[in-house]
Protein backbone atom coordinates (compact mmCIF):
# COMPACT_ATOMS: atom_id res chain seq x y z
CA UNK A 1 0.00 0.00 0.00
CA UNK A 2 1.37 3.41 -0.94
CA UNK A 3 1.83 6.15 1.64
CA UNK A 4 -1.08 8.04 0.09
CA UNK A 5 -3.43 5.06 0.13
CA UNK A 6 -2.46 4.25 3.71
CA UNK A 7 -3.00 7.81 4.91
CA UNK A 8 -6.37 8.04 3.16
CA UNK A 9 -7.40 4.68 4.61
CA UNK A 10 -6.78 5.88 8.17
CA UNK A 11 -8.39 9.21 7.33
CA UNK A 12 -11.57 7.50 6.15
CA UNK A 13 -11.62 5.27 9.23
CA UNK A 14 -11.40 8.25 11.58
CA UNK A 15 -13.63 10.91 10.01
CA UNK A 16 -16.84 10.86 8.01
CA UNK A 17 -16.99 14.67 8.12
CA UNK A 18 -13.60 15.55 6.66
CA UNK A 19 -12.71 12.57 4.46
CA UNK A 20 -14.74 13.67 1.44
CA UNK A 21 -13.73 17.35 1.41
CA UNK A 22 -10.06 16.37 1.82
CA UNK A 23 -9.95 13.81 -1.00
CA UNK A 24 -11.54 16.36 -3.33
CA UNK A 25 -8.65 18.81 -2.85
CA UNK A 26 -5.96 19.21 -5.51
CA UNK A 27 -2.63 17.41 -5.17
CA UNK A 28 -0.31 19.09 -2.70
CA UNK A 29 -3.12 20.75 -0.82
CA UNK A 30 -4.73 17.36 -0.25
CA UNK A 31 -1.57 15.96 1.33
CA UNK A 32 -1.13 19.05 3.52
CA UNK A 33 -4.68 19.01 4.88
CA UNK A 34 -4.70 15.22 5.29
CA UNK A 35 -1.44 15.43 7.23
CA UNK A 36 -2.87 18.17 9.44
CA UNK A 37 -6.08 16.28 10.11
CA UNK A 38 -4.30 13.01 10.96
CA UNK A 39 -1.78 14.73 13.25
CA UNK A 40 -4.53 16.54 15.12
CA UNK A 41 -6.68 13.42 15.29
CA UNK A 42 -3.66 11.61 16.73
CA UNK A 43 -3.54 13.91 19.76
CA UNK A 44 -7.33 14.16 19.97
CA UNK A 45 -7.53 10.40 20.51
CA UNK A 46 -5.25 10.80 23.53
CA UNK A 47 -7.30 13.66 24.95
CA UNK A 48 -10.53 11.66 24.57
CA UNK A 49 -9.10 8.29 25.65
CA UNK A 50 -11.72 6.68 27.89
CA UNK A 51 -9.39 4.87 30.32
CA UNK A 52 -6.11 6.80 30.51
CA UNK A 53 -5.45 8.63 33.77
CA UNK A 54 -5.19 12.37 33.31
CA UNK A 55 -1.51 12.44 34.31
CA UNK A 56 -0.70 9.83 31.65
CA UNK A 57 -2.71 11.75 29.07
CA UNK A 58 -0.71 14.87 29.89
CA UNK A 59 2.62 13.02 29.63
CA UNK A 60 1.75 11.47 26.28
CA UNK A 61 0.46 14.75 24.86
CA UNK A 62 3.40 16.80 26.11
CA UNK A 63 5.84 14.19 24.85
CA UNK A 64 4.29 14.17 21.38
CA UNK A 65 4.48 17.95 21.28
CA UNK A 66 8.12 18.01 22.36
CA UNK A 67 9.08 15.44 19.75
CA UNK A 68 7.46 17.51 17.02
CA UNK A 69 9.26 20.61 18.26
CA UNK A 70 12.59 18.80 17.99
CA UNK A 71 12.23 18.24 14.23
CA UNK A 72 13.67 20.49 11.55
CA UNK A 73 12.71 19.10 8.15
CA UNK A 74 10.85 16.26 6.49
CA UNK A 75 14.15 14.98 5.07
CA UNK A 76 15.73 14.64 8.52
CA UNK A 77 12.62 13.71 10.48
CA UNK A 78 13.32 11.20 13.28
CA UNK A 79 10.62 8.54 13.06
CA UNK A 80 12.62 6.30 15.43
CA UNK A 81 12.19 8.80 18.27
CA UNK A 82 8.40 8.47 17.96
CA UNK A 83 8.59 4.68 17.92
CA UNK A 84 10.73 4.67 21.06
CA UNK A 85 8.46 7.19 22.76
CA UNK A 86 5.27 5.19 22.30
CA UNK A 87 7.04 1.96 23.29
CA UNK A 88 7.83 3.55 26.66
CA UNK A 89 4.11 3.71 27.55
CA UNK A 90 2.25 0.54 28.46
CA UNK A 91 -1.08 1.87 27.14
CA UNK A 92 -3.37 0.95 24.29
CA UNK A 93 -3.33 3.77 21.75
CA UNK A 94 -4.96 3.71 18.30
CA UNK A 95 -3.08 3.48 15.02
CA UNK A 96 -3.75 7.08 14.11
CA UNK A 97 -1.90 8.15 17.28
CA UNK A 98 1.09 5.83 17.21
CA UNK A 99 1.81 6.71 13.58
CA UNK A 100 1.75 10.48 14.12
CA UNK A 101 5.36 10.76 12.97
CA UNK A 102 4.40 9.32 9.59
CA UNK A 103 1.47 11.70 9.22
CA UNK A 104 3.76 14.61 10.07
CA UNK A 105 5.98 13.67 7.12
CA UNK A 106 3.08 13.24 4.70
CA UNK A 107 2.65 16.97 4.10
CA UNK A 108 4.71 18.78 1.44
CA UNK A 109 8.02 19.71 3.02
CA UNK A 110 7.53 23.48 2.78
CA UNK A 111 4.33 23.59 4.85
CA UNK A 112 4.97 20.55 7.09
CA UNK A 113 6.69 22.51 9.92
CA UNK A 114 3.59 24.74 10.23
CA UNK A 115 1.52 21.62 10.83
CA UNK A 116 4.02 20.38 13.42
CA UNK A 117 3.84 23.73 15.22
CA UNK A 118 0.05 23.66 15.29
CA UNK A 119 -0.04 20.06 16.53
CA UNK A 120 2.61 20.64 19.19
CA UNK A 121 0.84 23.73 20.48
CA UNK A 122 -2.49 21.98 20.62
CA UNK A 123 -1.00 18.94 22.34
CA UNK A 124 0.41 21.19 25.06
CA UNK A 125 -2.95 22.91 25.54
CA UNK A 126 -4.75 19.56 25.65
CA UNK A 127 -2.32 18.40 28.33
CA UNK A 128 -3.25 21.46 30.41
CA UNK A 129 -6.95 20.73 30.05
CA UNK A 130 -6.45 17.07 30.90
CA UNK A 131 -4.68 18.01 34.13
CA UNK A 132 -7.48 20.39 35.10
CA UNK A 133 -10.11 17.72 34.33
CA UNK A 134 -11.44 19.96 31.54
CA UNK A 135 -12.98 22.29 34.09
CA UNK A 136 -14.96 25.13 32.53
CA UNK A 137 -16.27 27.73 34.97
CA UNK A 138 -17.24 30.62 32.71
CA UNK A 139 -17.42 31.78 29.10
CA UNK A 140 -13.76 32.76 29.09
CA UNK A 141 -12.83 29.18 29.95
CA UNK A 142 -15.10 27.91 27.18
CA UNK A 143 -13.50 30.31 24.70
CA UNK A 144 -10.00 29.25 25.77
CA UNK A 145 -10.88 25.59 25.35
CA UNK A 146 -12.61 25.94 21.98
CA UNK A 147 -9.78 28.15 20.70
CA UNK A 148 -7.13 25.75 21.97
CA UNK A 149 -8.56 22.63 20.35
CA UNK A 150 -10.39 24.03 17.32
CA UNK A 151 -10.04 27.77 16.74
CA UNK A 152 -6.30 27.33 16.29
CA UNK A 153 -7.09 24.76 13.59
CA UNK A 154 -8.91 27.48 11.68
CA UNK A 155 -5.76 29.63 11.88
CA UNK A 156 -3.63 26.78 10.55
CA UNK A 157 -6.01 26.29 7.62
CA UNK A 158 -5.66 29.98 6.80
CA UNK A 159 -1.90 29.49 6.58
CA UNK A 160 -2.16 26.31 4.51
CA UNK A 161 -4.39 28.03 1.94
CA UNK A 162 -2.17 31.10 1.99
CA UNK A 163 0.77 28.86 1.11
CA UNK A 164 -1.00 26.85 -1.59
CA UNK A 165 -3.32 29.34 -3.32
CA UNK A 166 -1.72 32.62 -2.26
CA UNK A 167 -5.03 33.81 -0.80
CA UNK A 168 -5.56 35.37 2.59
CA UNK A 169 -8.44 34.03 4.67
CA UNK A 170 -9.57 36.35 7.49
CA UNK A 171 -8.04 34.81 10.60
CA UNK A 172 -10.74 35.95 13.00
CA UNK A 173 -13.31 34.15 10.89
CA UNK A 174 -10.99 31.15 10.75
CA UNK A 175 -11.19 31.05 14.54
CA UNK A 176 -14.97 31.33 14.37
CA UNK A 177 -15.13 28.39 11.97
CA UNK A 178 -13.13 26.11 14.27
CA UNK A 179 -14.88 27.33 17.41
CA UNK A 180 -18.32 26.88 15.90
CA UNK A 181 -17.60 23.29 14.90
CA UNK A 182 -16.26 22.52 18.37
CA UNK A 183 -19.33 24.00 20.06
CA UNK A 184 -21.51 21.74 17.92
CA UNK A 185 -19.38 18.78 19.03
CA UNK A 186 -19.87 19.79 22.66
CA UNK A 187 -23.64 19.89 22.18
CA UNK A 188 -23.67 16.57 20.31
CA UNK A 189 -21.51 14.80 22.90
CA UNK A 190 -23.13 16.41 25.95
CA UNK A 191 -24.50 13.22 27.49
CA UNK A 192 -21.35 11.20 26.86
CA UNK A 193 -19.17 13.96 28.36
CA UNK A 194 -21.35 14.19 31.46
CA UNK A 195 -21.15 10.44 31.97
CA UNK A 196 -17.34 10.68 32.11
CA UNK A 197 -17.50 13.63 34.49
CA UNK A 198 -16.74 16.41 32.02
CA UNK A 199 -18.95 19.49 31.62
CA UNK A 200 -17.98 22.07 29.00
CA UNK A 201 -20.95 24.33 29.80
CA UNK A 202 -20.06 27.53 31.68
CA UNK A 203 -21.68 27.63 35.11
CA UNK A 204 -25.36 28.48 34.83
CA UNK A 205 -25.55 28.10 31.06
CA UNK A 206 -28.57 26.39 29.55
CA UNK A 207 -28.76 24.32 26.38
CA UNK A 208 -30.35 27.31 24.65
CA UNK A 209 -27.38 29.51 25.50
CA UNK A 210 -24.94 26.96 24.13
CA UNK A 211 -27.01 26.55 20.96
CA UNK A 212 -27.11 30.34 20.53
CA UNK A 213 -23.35 30.64 20.98
CA UNK A 214 -22.69 27.84 18.48
CA UNK A 215 -24.93 29.55 15.93
CA UNK A 216 -23.32 32.93 16.62
CA UNK A 217 -19.92 31.56 15.65
CA UNK A 218 -21.16 29.53 12.69
CA UNK A 219 -23.20 32.50 11.41
CA UNK A 220 -20.23 34.84 11.79
CA UNK A 221 -18.11 32.60 9.61
CA UNK A 222 -20.97 31.89 7.20
CA UNK A 223 -21.60 35.59 6.58
CA UNK A 224 -17.92 36.04 5.77
CA UNK A 225 -17.83 32.90 3.63
CA UNK A 226 -20.53 34.33 1.35
CA UNK A 227 -18.04 37.02 0.28
CA UNK A 228 -15.39 34.49 -0.81
CA UNK A 229 -14.98 33.15 -4.35
CA UNK A 230 -15.95 29.54 -5.04
CA UNK A 231 -12.43 28.21 -4.71
CA UNK A 232 -10.97 25.11 -3.05
CA UNK A 233 -11.28 26.67 0.42
CA UNK A 234 -15.02 27.10 0.06
CA UNK A 235 -15.30 23.60 -1.38
CA UNK A 236 -13.44 22.24 1.64
CA UNK A 237 -15.45 24.03 4.32
CA UNK A 238 -18.85 23.52 2.67
CA UNK A 239 -19.36 19.98 3.97
CA UNK A 240 -18.39 20.46 7.65
CA UNK A 241 -20.27 23.77 7.66
CA UNK A 242 -23.45 22.18 6.30
CA UNK A 243 -23.17 19.19 8.63
CA UNK A 244 -22.71 21.49 11.63
CA UNK A 245 -25.90 23.41 10.86
CA UNK A 246 -27.80 20.18 10.19
CA UNK A 247 -26.54 18.67 13.44
CA UNK A 248 -27.79 21.68 15.40
CA UNK A 249 -31.19 21.31 13.76
CA UNK A 250 -31.28 17.58 14.55
CA UNK A 251 -30.38 18.20 18.20
CA UNK A 252 -33.09 20.85 18.53
CA UNK A 253 -35.56 18.27 17.24
CA UNK A 254 -34.49 15.76 19.88
CA UNK A 255 -32.25 13.54 17.77
CA UNK A 256 -28.86 12.40 19.11
CA UNK A 257 -27.06 12.93 15.80
CA UNK A 258 -27.47 12.86 12.05
CA UNK A 259 -28.08 9.47 10.50
CA UNK A 260 -25.65 8.16 7.93
CA UNK A 261 -28.30 8.57 5.23
CA UNK A 262 -28.80 12.20 6.22
CA UNK A 263 -25.05 12.82 6.01
CA UNK A 264 -24.89 11.20 2.57
CA UNK A 265 -27.87 13.25 1.38
CA UNK A 266 -26.29 16.54 2.52
CA UNK A 267 -22.98 15.70 0.85
CA UNK A 268 -24.66 14.66 -2.41
CA UNK A 269 -26.64 17.89 -2.57
CA UNK A 270 -23.44 19.92 -2.12
CA UNK A 271 -21.66 17.90 -4.80
CA UNK A 272 -24.28 18.71 -7.45
CA UNK A 273 -24.34 22.44 -6.73
CA UNK A 274 -22.83 24.55 -9.53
Amino acid sequence: MTAQADALRVLEETSRTFFLPIVRLPKGLQEAVASAYLCLRAIDEVEDHPTLERSIKAKVLQGMGLLLQSQTSVENFSLDSFTEFFASFDVDLPEVTTRVGEWACYAPKFIAPRIWEATAGMADRMAHWAMTSFRVDDKSDLDRYTYGVAGAVGLMLCDIWGWFEKVQIHRSHGIQFGRGLQLVNILRNRQEDMERGVDFYPEGWSDDQMFDYARENLDGFDEYAQTLPKNSFMSFVSIPRALAYATLEALVNGKEKLSRNEVVDIVQKLEVQP
